[in-house]
């Protein structure tokens, strides 16, 4: 028996099978929901001709969003595989890396399935899906979920929303990224909410997409929504502007309602819980807020600043101790719950940061430089501000542009610093530590 994502997607198909399902705004393609369905069963026929040897194995893939994205993961699904989205991002060298370390059966290599050794099986036949996330030792952790956990989150974040099959998705985060899966992917195939994959993420082009295809329902990050606060565009048809994957500045929030006369709804979620609070009026954005939990999830606040986070979208996998219908995840962040349970972040424990919405750990930065001949000592730190930017301080005798070029061979490039300073050595203490606060200085003291 297949699981239920694909059984709600079949209910997709009988209610909405002539309507548009996709449109990539871009090239202009687009697809109905049969049309969809034909093109993932010829993938899943040509690239899965054998389903039984798929069932509970990993496959690694990356692609654009679009029509292609999607009619892989429907393919992989039907074949009974489980589906591990890349962001495109990722250098070709490091998705190969990453599929060997999880120990799939096969990566995508934008023309095939490349089959990999010593490949693992879920046996849970509910098990459809691997988040990847960065662990506290900067080595990526799989998350793993069931199809009904997939759905809670799309169920919970569109019912909540008010997103409905008569609202036009805009699609430029990544299909893959949780965020994206809750808010775009998911929507569309259990839910009925087509998409128009958008061209570019500078404000014109976004203007331009919006003027033509009147697009209702945007979800972006904060570093969209502040060019787009900058400029001076109309987004026609918008009626609900939903910002997540990193804090937003509230006077990106207030600057874009001033400007375009329409509030941002603040989401906030994690890849293990995925959407856990909305500001469902935008009140709370404008002064730093992230709103009320979602209908479905639960929040508890424990000592410490910390959060507790249950509902049937969390993962389970693994925790026996669990009961298997409800989760429950205690979030990295340290958050208060103010009046009304309005949600209020106060910043992120340990080493974990988002940079324009994608989540970096610092030990992972720090370890690829360390790598790097002739580097002796690393220091990686965060700016905070409407946009986070990340930068190092590297003790070597290479030049800056030096290690870039090393790092670009087989680094993403959000994960290398956007300022790179390079020292003899590093500065230190009279304690005899490195002095971070003077490193801090020298890498962001001219930005």
């Amino acid at each position: 028996m297949s699981h239920a994502l694909l059984q709600a997607w079949r209910r997709t198909l009988a209610r909405h099978g002539e309507a548009r399902a996709i449109l990539e705004a871009n090239s202009g393609r687009q697809a109905t929901f049969r049309e969809l369905a034909a093109r993932a069963a010829a993938w899943r026929a040509q690239h899965c001709p054998a389903p039984a040897a798929w069932q509970g194995r990993a496959v690694v893939f990356s692609a654009p969003n679009g029509i292609g994205w999607l009619e892989i993961f429907l393919g992989l699904l039907q074949a009974g595989a489980v589906a591990v989205p890349l962001d495109p991002a990722e250098p070709p060298s490091a998705q190969h890396a990453l599929a060997v370390t999880l120990r799939a059966a096969a990566w995508w290599d934008g023309a095939r399935l490349a089959p990999l050794p010593g490949s693992r099986r879920y046996r849970d036949a509910a098990v459809c899906f691997i988040k990847l996330t960065s662990g506290t030792t900067g080595r990526p952790r799989a998350l793993v979920f069931t199809a009904r956990q997939l759905l809670a989150d799309a169920r919970q974040v569109t019912t909540t929303m008010r997103i409905t099959a008569r609202d036009l998705n805009y699609a430029l985060i990544p299909f893959g990224h949780s965020y994206g899966l809750g808010n775009l992917a998911l929507p569309l195939l259990a839910l009925g909410v087509p998409v128009v994959c958008g061209a570019s993420p500078l404000p014109h082009a976004i203007a331009g997409d919006f003027a033509r295809w009147r697009p209702t329902v945007f979800p972006g990050v904060p570093v969209m929504w502040r060019a787009l606060a900058m400029t001076a565009v109309t987004l026609r048809g918008l009626r609900l502007a939903i910002s997540a994957g990193a804090p937003l500045p509230p006077e990106v929030a207030q600057e874009f309602a001033a400007r375009h006369g329409q509030r941002i709804h603040d989401l906030y979620g994690s890849s293990e819980t995925g959407g856990i609070s909305y500001d469902r009026s935008g009140a709370a954005t404008l002064n730093g807020g992230v709103g009320r939990a979602l209908r479905g999830v639960r929040v508890t606040p424990l000592r410490g600043q910390r959060l507790r986070v249950e509902s049937a979208a969390v993962t389970i996998y693994g925790k026996r101790r669990q009961r298997k219908s409800v989760g429950r995840w205690v979030v990295p962040d340290r958050v208060v719950v103010a009046a009304r349970g309005e949600l209020i972040l106060l910043g992120r424990r340990g080493t974990t940061v988002k940079i324009a919405g994608r989540r970096v750990n610092l030990r992972e930065v720090t370890a690829s430089l360390r790598r790097l001949p002739g580097v002796t000592d690393v220091w990686t730190g965060v700016q905070a501000g409407a946009e986070a930017l990340l930068g190092a301080a590297v003790a070597t005798d290479r030049t800056a542009a030096g290690l870039r070029a090393a790092l670009q061979a087989d680094t993403a490039a959000w994960k290398i610093p956007k300022r790179l300073v390079t020292l003899p050595t590093l500065p230190v203490t009279a304690r005899g530590k490195i002095d971070a606060h003077a490193l801090r200085a020298l890498v962001f003291g001219r930005v």
